[in-house]
């Protein structure tokens, strides 16, 4: 696997490239001092695997995650252990480990890492997809073994839930086998953007916005700071 390496620390990223080193399937192409060299990187490359810090100085590695469209597998290194039940929030993130990161577990990581490498692959081959979408307005979601269609100008909210997602609509609500990425695959970009992590809005729904929330429905949704300039910019704004 090809990676790179985001701390801002010196040492920590040469203790993270030797741990690499020992690995036979690891390739370290770059390492950085900060995400935002990493982000010129990786418009241009492309990569397999990020060891990525959290606690960085103007950008943390959850803001950097967010803005990568289609993330790598990522791995965070840390030394702050209270960040471990958000970080699972993301499908990108395979393993967290806090500094100082034994042999030990580091080889534990690259394990998890792979075998995620080969998940996407299993999942398909087996038809586990749980989101389709068809030509038109329609999605459709398996639920019990039943393809249900739903209406997409209808739904209003999007809400990630562990490893499911919440589908509400202007007349029903719907809990898929999912993740939000997939389904964000198949919304329609000029409707729809995630706001949040765990959220995606209709822009259309939409019927106010104070500080970082908008509200949707009787729904509060709140607005990460990475994205709201792009909601900001999606309104007609007087």
């Amino acid at each position: 696997m090809n990676c790179i390496i985001i701390d801002d620390e010196a040492t920590a990223r040469a203790i993270i490239g030797q741990l690499c080193s020992n690995e036979n399937g690891l390739n370290v192409l770059e390492d950085f001092p900060n995400a935002m060299l990493a982000i010129k990187y990786l418009n241009q490359n492309e990569i397999d695997l990020i060891f990525l810090d959290i606690h960085m100085p103007d950008f943390t590695g959850f803001d950097f995650i967010e803005t990568l469209k289609n993330p790598p597998k990522i791995v965070l290194t840390t030394s702050d252990p209270n960040f471990a039940i958000q970080a699972f929030e993301y499908d990108c993130i395979v393993d967290y480990l806090v500094k100082p990161i034994t042999p030990q577990r580091f080889q534990k990581a690259i394990q998890k890492a792979e075998i995620k490498n080969h998940k996407p692959k299993l999942t398909a081959d087996l038809g586990t997809e749980k989101v389709e979408v068809s030509s038109g307005n329609d999605l459709y979601v398996n639920i019990d073994r039943r393809l249900i269609k739903i209406d997409i100008p209808s739904i209003y909210l999007v809400e990630a839930k562990g490893d499911y997602i919440n589908v509400k609509t202007e007349g029903k609500n719907y809990t898929v086998h999912s993740t939000l990425k997939k389904i964000a695959d198949k919304l329609p970009d000029d409707l729809f953007l995630k706001v949040h992590r765990s959220y995606i809005i209709n822009i259309d729904k939409i019927i106010d916005i104070e500080d970082n929330s908008v509200l949707i429905k009787k729904d509060v949704i709140p607005v990460s700071r990475s994205n709201r300039p792009e909601l900001m910019k999606r309104l007609n704004l007087l």
